[in-house]
């Protein structure tokens, strides 16, 4: 499939990946034609960008928003959108986080139901004259402080960050959503999206959660059968075969750039037991993945 320009602000770089050791991250927008700063192509992040300049299309499953003036944006790492840029250039800041941010569970609990983050929420605030520099100087702070070496840093960042979330939350989220024209088109791009978010595979602890069409379709908050009718129009190849060519490659890439066991790499890519991933992968290849490795 030709993919569209849609794409995941932050992440614009998929092939860049970028490790933290930390569960909280702030830096600067600053997406040009020439030049896209990479973020974070994370699976367990929430996003919140700050955008000051430039326009762009926010695109969800079942509705757009055209972005055109200063405004905060929130996203989950369970709720796909993708991002068209419409200007010149994009600017502002980001922040990226995990939910094991908030230290007690009952505060994570908390944050979890914020609006903001919820599917079917409103995740988009246009920013006044007023709130514009306010918001800017909570991200300035935030990442001044990230940079010291203050015991309690995380703390104070805890802190910035409930500001940012609160003035939102005393907002009026943006209303002019509009539906989406072309459906299929927008239901398969976020299908591709949604799918390579999940890849590289850079730890043989990591799990692959989604797995069949019907996880897709749960994320997307869309019917399965939806989900397949959009990716073949578009694409021509149902969910299946995408979903299968892409764990052949990344299963492919990791027997070859790895010394990782088999048995990892079958279990990294969702398969339960080893013997799952030889009958898959010898359906595929024509090849256990051991004797492939063989060859290599």
């Amino acid at each position: 499939m030709a993919k569209s320009k849609a794409t995941d602000l932050l992440a614009s770089h998929k092939k860049i990946q970028t490790t933290l050791s930390t569960p909280f991250n702030v830096g600067v927008i600053a997406l040009t034609p020439q030049k896209s700063n990479v973020v974070y192509n994370r699976r367990d992040y929430y996003k919140i960008s700050l955008i000051t300049k430039g326009s762009s299309n926010i695109i969800y499953p079942t509705r757009g928003l055209h972005v055109d003036r200063p405004a905060l944006i929130f996203a989950n790492p369970r709720i796909p959108f993708a991002w068209e840029n419409t200007s010149e250039d994009i600017t502002g800041y980001y922040c990226v986080f995990k939910d094991s941010f908030f230290r007690d569970k009952e505060r994570r609990e908390v944050f979890r139901d914020f609006p903001l983050f919820k599917a079917g929420g409103d995740p988009v605030f246009f920013l006044n004259d007023d709130q514009l520099p306010y918001l800017v100087s909570l991200f300035e702070r935030m990442k001044v402080e990230l940079e010291t070496d203050y015991v309690y840093k995380y703390d104070v960042l805890r802190s910035s960050l409930h500001l940012v979330i609160h003035e939102a939350l005393k907002m009026q989220p943006a209303n002019n959503y509009i539906p989406n024209v072309n459906a299929a088109n927008r239901i398969a791009n976020l299908f591709v999206e949604l799918l390579d978010r999940q890849f590289p595979v850079d730890s043989p602890q990591f799990i692959f959660q989604l797995k069949k069409p019907a996880d897709f379709a749960a994320n997307m908050a869309i019917h399965v059968n939806h989900l397949n009718a959009a990716v073949s129009e578009v694409t021509g190849k149902n969910t299946t075969t995408h979903i299968n060519e892409k764990v052949m490659a990344e299963a492919k890439a990791l027997l070859k750039h790895t010394d990782w066991p088999v048995a990892d790499i079958g279990y990294s890519l969702g398969f339960e037991y080893p013997s799952y991933f030889n009958i898959f992968f010898k359906k595929h290849e024509g090849a256990t993945p051991l004797a492939f490795r063989k060859t290599l």
